[in-house]
């Protein structure tokens, strides 16, 4: 079940869940500035992406709203940062202005 704590929009409006948000409830959400590298970012198509997102599970919802199967399969398996910060919990709150790596898993040794 959504709350309006739930809802995530990109930057162009759009929404996730299949709800209807208006301008001004997405802009009240937070704007993220995510950074995507090597692999997730081969695989998204891009290196960078604003969104709109309360949650860092928000800001996934978002970038896997309409991404490829082959992203979704990278971006899942890869290692976030909020701030420069590791981060696991995926329910962690978001400010405006918040930065989001998406970091895939390196090979290497």
């Amino acid at each position: 079940m959504s709350t309006g704590e739930d809802i995530v929009t990109s930057t162009s409006g759009t929404t996730e869940h299949g709800t209807t948000t208006h301008a001004a409830d997405a802009s009240a959400l937070p704007l993220i500035e995510v950074h995507l590298f090597a692999a997730a970012a081969a695989e998204y198509g891009a290196d960078r992406e604003s969104v709109r997102a309360a949650t860092l599970q928000g800001v996934l919802d978002v970038l896997l709203g309409g991404a490829s199967p082959e992203a979704t399969r990278v971006i899942d398996r890869s290692s976030l940062l909020v701030n420069a910060v590791a981060c696991t919990d995926r329910d962690r709150t978001l400010a405006d202005g918040d930065r989001v790596d998406v970091l895939p898993p390196f090979a290497g040794g």
